[in-house]
Formats: C-alpha cells, structure tokens, sequence
C-alpha cells in the first residue's frame, strides 16, 4: 500500500507569520532631583552603566588630583629651594664679597664689626637666622654668632666643591653636627644654602645661610596653591564633561543592540519562512509528483502480472514503485526536519516529540519533559527547536546511545533545553578545533545562540555521554 500523505502536511496555505518588529524603547523614568533627570531619563541598565561609569571616573579624577597635588607641592618646595639659593647667591656676589677686607681675612676686630653691621643691617632679617663665612681650610672667619669665629670644623665634599668652582648647594641643617650647636635654640628645621664667593683681593671664602625651612615649605606652598584650583578644576571639568559622552554612548550601545536583536529576529523569521517554503515547494511539487509515479508504476505492475513473458520486467516495476514510495517516506522525513509545522500550531512539546519519534526505530528509550503551562516567545521556540534538531541529530547519527533524555524550561527570564544522551561522547575542545563535518552544524548553532544573547554549553567526554544545554533569554 501507499503511505498517506500526512495530515500535517496538508494544509500549507496558513499565511506566513510577519517578522517582529524592533521592540519599542520603554517610557523613560525621571526624578525631579535625581541625576536620572540630568541625564535625559536614562533606562535602569544604562543609568547602571553610567553611574559605574562616573564612580570609576570619579575616582581617577582624585587619584590624579593627589598626584598631581603631591607633584606641585614638590615642584613648589624645589622652586623655593631654588628661590633660596638664588637669593644666598646675590646676597654673598653683591653684598659680603666686596665687603671682605684683608682685616677680615686676619680677623681684625674692626673689619669684623664693619662686616657684622653689614650683614645684620642688610641680610640677617627673617627667614634667615644665620649667616657663616669660611676659608678653604674649615676655619670660620666670620658669622653673626661671635662665638663661631675662629672655629674650625672639617668642610663636606659639596660644600669644598662649591668654595672651589663658586657654585651653589642647598641641605637641610642637621643639627647634631658640631657647627650647628648653637643653632639648636631654634628647634625647627633649617636650610643651609652654600655659595662659593671671591673676595676683591682674589681669595675664595665659602659664604654660608641658614634660612627656616618653614618659610621656604610656605613659599613652596603658595606657589603650588596658585596653580592646584587650575589643576583640578580641568580634572573636574574633564570628568564632568565624559558622562553625557558616556550616557550617549551607552544609548547608542543599547540601541545597537535591540537593532541587533531585531535583525537576529528578523533573521529566524526569514528563516524560518524560507524553510516553510521550501518544505510547501517540496510537499505540493517533488512529493506529488512521486505519490503520483508510484500509483502509475503500481498501476503497471499489476498489468504486466499475468503475462509470463513480462514477469521480469514486472519484479522491477514493483521494484521502482517500492524505492518510489521509500523516497516518498524520506522526502517527507526531510520535510519535517526543514520544518515543523507543529512547532507553532501545536507547541514546542509536540515539535520535539516528532523530532524524537526515529528513535524508536532504533531501540532507543527516550524521555522528554516540558514545564507545564509553559509558553515562549517564538524567537526562542525555533532557537530551542534548531537546538534540539541539531543535538538529536547527533546522537542518532554518532552517539550508539541507549538513552536519550530531553527537557525544556524557563525561570528567571531565560528559556532552557537540555538534551542528554549515555552515548560514547567526545571532546569538545577537540570538535571546536577540528574540522569534522560532525560538529559543524553544533559550531552555528553555537554562534546563533550568542547572536541571541544565549549561552550553548556542551558537556562531554568520550564514554560518558554528551550533555547540550542552550539557555535563551526571553526578551
């Protein structure tokens, strides 16, 4: 006998179902006072996306501005470093070197009282607190502490170096060394600063002053707060002006990715429509077409069985008729591969049952559970149908399993299918690298699925079966 053409296959002429359009943005949420206002009414996941933006950025803002405070307060203490050893440099070339008279090298008590007046009337004043002048041999021919003249203390590599070539050095004063005992009286931290100098007689003396350190840090600090507002305010401005970029950004990011998901969309219906076709095509052209050769060559069969002669020629056209109708049996097996007119009419759980009914046929035990009530969008029904297509195709081909367990549920916004079987198994990182024609079919799928947003996850092992689990989201 013939095998009727299935009922399912009859009706083809249900219209096409028109392709999603792009989801509608959502209203908008605003607060009167909120920074959601400020940035134009942005959605939670982007007003999310912006606030981690502007706390990161916020917080490089001020690890910037604690650099680059830290960095002027430095340069501001070296300027008034500089400052200071500019103006030891003009007080020893202009005021104490033409003063220095050979009664000064001798240590005259006139010529030193001379001196004394001019340096206590013209450079001892605040902050410099004392004033030493030395020879090349340690000997301290002059300061405003009479007490220090005509000592003698071993002179540092830097400070003989600056005697000798006229140069300039700057120290914090340590106390502790015998030169400085009677600096102790001030208790705070002091700024030596070295000037090589050359009396008019030709002699190289050592001009040295000890200036308070705090007035120079005040100095530094003044010159380091006129520029750290300018500073931070860019840093501010800066900042202020990447979040509306961000925010856009970010709009534009969420945009693109419901387009994205539009023409994903867009692209299963088409598919899915081009696949209805193709099986429409086949139903009412190629598979008619052989219902029909067959009833002929059945037709014919029958005629030639009473004449002896024709036995031979009637075996074959029995023959033909049978391969005829097992090419019919196939077609339509193809049909309902290329598409499932059950998906959409009678639901994903009758879909999945034909696409399990070869495996009877193969003493296979199969097992599929769907989550009561359960109703998902149509984007993700014919993702979860390829899914299972694809991974059931597999195991009849490849597997040799023994069992064979399907389900499918949602929770929590994402639609999940799991296809188990207890077959020989394989590796996945070994199918990902190679190019066996096995797995090609589980590699676009694979990318499918992530064009969707979802995650395909294939668990394996040669001789311990395979587990496919495809997660959807439903929005």
């Amino acid at each position: 006998m013939l095998t009727p053409t299935p009922r399912k296959f009859r009706d083809q002429s249900a219209p096409a179902r028109p392709s999603r359009a792009p989801l509608p943005e959502p209203p908008r949420r605003t607060g009167s006072r909120s920074l959601r206002r400020a940035m134009g009414g942005l959605k939670s996941p982007t007003f999310r996306a912006v606030a981690q933006f502007a706390i990161t950025g916020l917080l490089a803002v001020v690890l910037l501005g604690v650099i680059g405070v830290r960095l002027l307060r430095d340069t501001g203490t070296s300027e008034a470093i500089g400052n200071a050893k500019e103006v030891t440099r003009l007080a020893g070339e202009g005021i104490v070197a033409p003063n220095i008279t050979p009664g000064v090298l001798t240590e005259q008590p006139a010529a030193l009282h001379q001196l004394d007046v001019i340096v206590r009337g013209r450079i001892l004043h605040p902050p410099v607190v004392r004033v030493k002048i030395w020879n090349a041999q340690g000997r301290i021919l002059y300061s405003d502490e009479r007490r220090l003249i005509g000592a003698r203390y071993p002179l540092p590599a830097e400070e003989l170096r600056a005697l000798a070539t006229g140069g300039t050095e700057a120290d914090a004063s340590l106390l502790s060394r015998p030169e400085n005992h009677f600096e102790q009286v001030w208790h705070q931290k002091l700024l030596e600063v070295y000037h090589g100098i050359r009396t008019p007689s030709g002699h190289r003396l050592l001009f040295e002053s000890y200036i308070r350190f705090s007035s120079v840090a005040a100095s530094g600090q003044r010159l380091w707060l006129r520029f750290a507002p300018a500073l931070l305010g860019a840093l501010v401005v800066l900042w202020l002006a990447q979040i509306p970029l961000a925010a856009s950004l970010a709009r534009r990011v969420r945009r693109g990715r419901r387009e994205r998901e539009a023409l994903l969309r867009r692209a299963i219906d088409a598919s899915e429509l081009e696949r209805k076709r193709i099986a429409h095509d086949l139903h009412d052209g190629v598979v008619q077409n052989l219902i029909g050769v067959s009833y002929q060559l059945a037709a014919a069969g029958e005629q030639m069985g009473g004449s002896r002669a024709s036995g031979a020629l009637s075996q074959a056209v029995d023959q033909a008729a049978t391969e005829t109708r097992r090419s019919i049996r196939e077609l339509r097996t193809l049909l309902v591969d290329i598409y499932p007119p059950d998906l959409h009419r009678a639901g994903l759980e009758a879909a999945l049952t034909d696409l399990m009914a070869p495996f009877a046929g193969r003493q296979i035990e199969t097992h599929l559970t769907v989550e009561p009530g359960l109703e998902l969008p149509h984007h993700a029904e014919a993702l979860l149908f390829r899914a299972a297509q694809e991974a059931l195709r597999n195991v009849l081909a490849h597997s040799h399993a023994t069992r064979v367990t399907v389900a499918v549920s949602a929770s929590g916004g994402v639609a999940t299918l799991t296809v188990e079987d207890d077959g020989r198994g394989f590796r996945p990182e070994q199918a990902r690298a190679d190019s066996d024609a096995r797995h090609f079919g589980l590699r676009i799928l694979g990318d499918l699925t992530r064009d969707a947003n979802g995650v395909l996850t294939i668990n394996s092992a040669p001789g311990q079966g395979t587990r496919v689990r495809a997660e959807v989201p439903l929005q």
